[in-house]
């Protein structure tokens, strides 16, 4: 498989345009904290019927089988790679090379990612994180050498400046975490403007199913409306600028139930913030397009229309 850049800033597969319609995708059952591959032949059926194409994952499938399914299924894969990961397939270490060099000849992978919003961790690079910024640019420079048929991406959390961009010239598509409540197409005015010709992509946006409080005629509690309003609204932002978006992920596919307290519920606690629809909350645990029983969830149908059907 080779993967490259047209000048719209879309994504060409094997020479053909491909528009990411993703999902974020760590599955971990009830009671547990590790990731579990066990339901993944459903849960593929499931996401072909919502109209995904692509999973994005936080850590590397170590598994040709799986990888196999995924392929198998029609579906791509981002590879994310963390920067200190105990020496396990990682950055610091640089046995992330290991990994692409036994891996790359699998057509299920779609993008090399590096990291996932560490912009916002200083304290893990001492402080500096230029520190990070140079560790990403020079795994970027690393990746290509040894696998030149396919990007190498990062996920940033929001817009980078002018100066992370010189700081990363071998990063080739930009993967933006945005949370900025049901308008996400703000910060594609700020790119079109500042950084034309730039390639990128949202790696997270989405909304939970929880209202912490009631606010804008949703009611406190789960609530399933309150996201798909906000999925559908996020969707419908960033359709004018599809000539320059290669793609959207949501997060996520499955609620999260190891995030906060008790693995064996699901716990309400959230992190308070500011661009989380409808309350500026993010409730962790309650972000899934469908349970973590595996039903649908209404967000579920706002993804089957915009991305199923014909």
């Amino acid at each position: 498989m080779t993967a490259d850049l047209i000048p719209a800033q879309k994504i060409l597969v094997d020479g053909q345009p491909f528009e990411i319609k993703g999902i974020c995708y760590h599955p971990v059952p009830k009671g547990s904290n590790k990731r579990d591959f066990s339901l993944l032949a459903g849960d593929l059926v499931l996401m072909k019927e919502a109209g995904i194409n692509t999973i994005r994952v936080y850590e590397p499938i170590d598994d040709r089988a799986v990888l196999d399914q995924i392929r198998d299924a029609g579906l791509k894969v981002i590879m994310n790679f963390g920067y200190n990961q105990d020496g396990k397939y990682d950055i610091l270490s640089g046995t992330l090379f290991e990994y692409v060099r036994q891996y790359m000849d699998h057509e299920a992978i779609l993008l090399w990612e590096l990291g996932n919003e560490f912009n916002f961790h200083p304290e893990w690079f001492g402080g500096d994180i230029n520190v990070w910024y140079t560790a990403l640019n020079n795994a970027a420079k690393s990746i290509k050498a040894i696998d030149p048929d396919r990007l190498v991406s990062t996920a940033h959390g929001e817009i980078p400046t002018p100066e992370v961009f010189e700081l990363c010239p071998d990063i080739d598509i930009w993967g933006l975490n945005v949370y900025r409540w049901d308008d996400p197409g703000s910060l594609l005015v700020e790119w079109v403007k500042d950084f034309p010709g730039k390639a990128l992509y949202f790696s997270e946006v989405g909304a939970d199913s929880y209202m912490t409080i009631p606010n804008l005629g949703y009611k406190q509690g789960s609530n399933e409306r309150a996201q798909a309003d906000a999925v559908r609204t996020i969707l419908e932002d960033i359709e004018p600028y599809a000539e320059i978006c290669a793609g959207v992920v949501i997060f996520a596919f499955n609620d999260e139930w190891w995030k906060h307290g008790n693995n064996d519920v699901q716990d309400v606690s959230g992190k308070d913030g500011t661009g989380f629809p409808y309350d500026d909350v993010a409730n962790e645990e309650w972000w899934g397009i469908v349970t973590i029983d595996r039903v649908k969830k209404e967000v579920f149908g706002v993804l089957q229309e915009k991305w199923a059907t014909p």
